[in-house]
């Protein structure tokens, strides 16, 4: 059953896919490349790939935007933009898609990037064409994969993309990565994930089991799992409990989570910056948005149960990769680092269990992925300038000085990342903060340190790539050209507005925070400051 009105959904599912098809296939036949060695036409089957590929992304923003204006904001807890229809039936499983105003912003992360990361990898993969159509088309393919997993009220229909999402994601590692090691961090993070998932398939075939039989046919419903059928269901304490730790096993692995996150400073530091910009700052998404639309509403009993265990781990993954970030030496593994403790605080958002802490946490979500996406890519393009393509911080220096825009354009992203008034982060983090104090005050004090180790990190590496005498490696280094500066100009623009006029953004994020609270049965605590002064009368 679909409701009325265009399928907003399936047309960002399936658009991605006809645009990979559209890229792989352009210039099939003309041979390699740029040196002419191989046969005629490389230059133009490479260009008009390249094209092919960012016209095919600019046509999903195109679909988003019409999404966007079907949705309505005054409903943003509800699912809206919904499909569903029988898939297998006899497993209780449909492709059931929709939007609430959380899942439509990751989406749009999801969409927005894409293009960014195709502008950003115009030259790479060494000027082997034929390897950057591969490439680019397996981008459009995963971006297919990340609107599913984003939109999906199914629970067996999100596991199974949940899976299948690592098939592009390591190939786009292990086969186009440019890391020395790339095979091996793009088969760690495999078994990370398929280890966590295999746990999770266990959780998600018990929780099919709860579903009650009907007593006419003796059979569980065609539809048994929507995630509506299987929010509310009275669950036997003892298997909520199992089931949960499952299913947030395999979103803290994805998140990534301390102490299951090792698989991702070697992702990055041998991914190429696109890459990791879809995998740190969307993909890994799906674990945090897991956590929130799946763990607090199936198993609340057992949400509450693992609080304070998860709390004290977002704790420390907040302290943990702030303090491991600061002694790196690449700046790719640096940028990872600092997502462990990003992502430690939507964590820690997620599971105070009130509406600020949560709508916060959602809203970091969508800045985390802007603002390190910026340095990702900022990163690329300085990496791109030296002769070695060395990624070593040590062997840059005084940069701003011959790269005066690529130098103010990551020190904005930098900035953004330490939370900095009036870029976006800073909103979202103090919302986590508020939230989280006004339940778990103590480790809430516990993680303030992190903010001034973010900016310990960021000016580091900042002071050490940009300032002081310009490097011998990069003397007659060139500044962001016309494409680069779109690229960075519009991941700035984003991280001004999103941080001065947060408000638009923030109307998608509070119902939803609302009802995840009812949802686990916690009502948002009394201000702390009210309680004391109500303590004083």
């Amino acid at each position: 059953m679909m409701m009325s009105g265009f399928p907003w959904v399936t047309a960002l599912v399936v658009w991605p896919l006809v645009a990979a098809a559209a890229t792989v296939l352009t210039g099939v036949g003309r041979g390699r490349p740029a040196s002419g060695a191989a046969s005629g036409g490389g230059a133009f089957s490479a260009g008009t790939a390249r094209t092919v590929a960012l016209v095919g992304a600019l046509v999903e923003v195109a679909l988003l935007v019409g999404a966007f204006l079907a949705f309505d904001t005054s409903a943003a807890g509800t699912h809206q933009l919904t499909e569903t229809y029988a898939w297998i039936p006899a497993l209780g499983a449909s492709y059931a898609v929709g939007v609430d105003g959380v899942s439509l912003l990751l989406v749009a992360l999801s969409v927005g990037l894409v293009p960014l990361v195709i502008l950003a990898a115009w030259h790479e993969q060494g000027g082997d064409h034929v390897r950057l159509r591969r490439y680019l088309a397996t981008v459009l393919v995963l971006l297919s994969f990340m609107v599913v997993v984003f939109t999906a009220r199914d629970v067996f229909l999100f596991y199974v993309v949940f899976e299948a999402m690592l098939i592009p994601a390591y190939f786009l590692v292990g086969g186009f990565g440019q890391g020395a090691q790339r095979r091996y961090a793009a088969v760690k993070f495999l078994l990370f994930s398929l280890a966590g998932g295999l746990v999770m398939l266990a959780a998600v075939v018990a929780l099919y089991l709860q579903v009650p039989v009907d007593p006419a046919t003796g059979l569980r419903p065609e539809d048994a799992f929507l995630t509506d059928n299987l929010t509310g269901l009275a669950l036997d304490p003892t298997a909520e409990r199992l089931m949960f730790c499952a299913f947030f096993l395999a979103f803290a692995i994805k998140a990534p989570m301390f102490p299951v996150h090792t698989w991702l400073p070697d992702v990055t530091q041998n991914a190429t910056p696109g890459t990791s910009t879809l995998l740190i700052c969307v993909l890994d998404k799906v674990g945090t948005f897991g956590m929130l639309t799946l763990c607090l509403p199936i198993f609340p009993a057992a949400s509450r149960w693992a609080a304070p265990a998860i709390i004290v781990l977002a704790v420390i993954s907040i302290l943990y990769g702030a303090i491991l970030a600061i002694g790196q030496t690449d700046v790719l593994r640096l940028i990872g680092y600092t997502s462990v403790s990003h992502f430690g605080f939507i964590i820690l958002g997620i599971f105070t269990f009130t509406s600020l802490g949560i709508a916060g946490s959602s809203f970091m979500m969508l800045n985390h992925g802007i603002s390190t996406g910026a340095l990702f890519l900022l990163a690329g393009f300085a990496i791109a300038r030296h002769p070695r393509r060395s990624q070593q911080i040590a062997d840059y220096g005084g940069m701003r000085k011959v790269a005066p825009v690529l130098g103010g354009t990551f020190l904005v992203a930098g900035l953004s990342a330490l939370a900095l008034p009036g870029l976006a982060t800073f909103v979202s983090e103090i919302m986590v903060f508020l939230g989280a104090f006004a339940r778990w005050p103590v480790p809430v004090l516990v993680a303030v340190p992190a903010v001034v180790l973010a900016a310990v990190y960021v000016l580091l590496t900042y002071q050490r790539m940009f300032t002081g005498e310009v490097g011998a490696d990069v003397v007659g280094a060139k500044d962001l050209d016309v494409r680069e500066k779109t690229v960075a100009g519009v991941l700035v623009a984003a991280l001004v507005v999103l941080g001065l006029m947060p408000g638009p953004a923030l109307d998608y994020v509070r119902e939803p925070a609302g009802v995840s609270v009812e949802h686990v049965g916690e009502t948002d605590p009394e201000p702390v400051l009210g309680a004391l002064e109500g303590s004083d009368q």
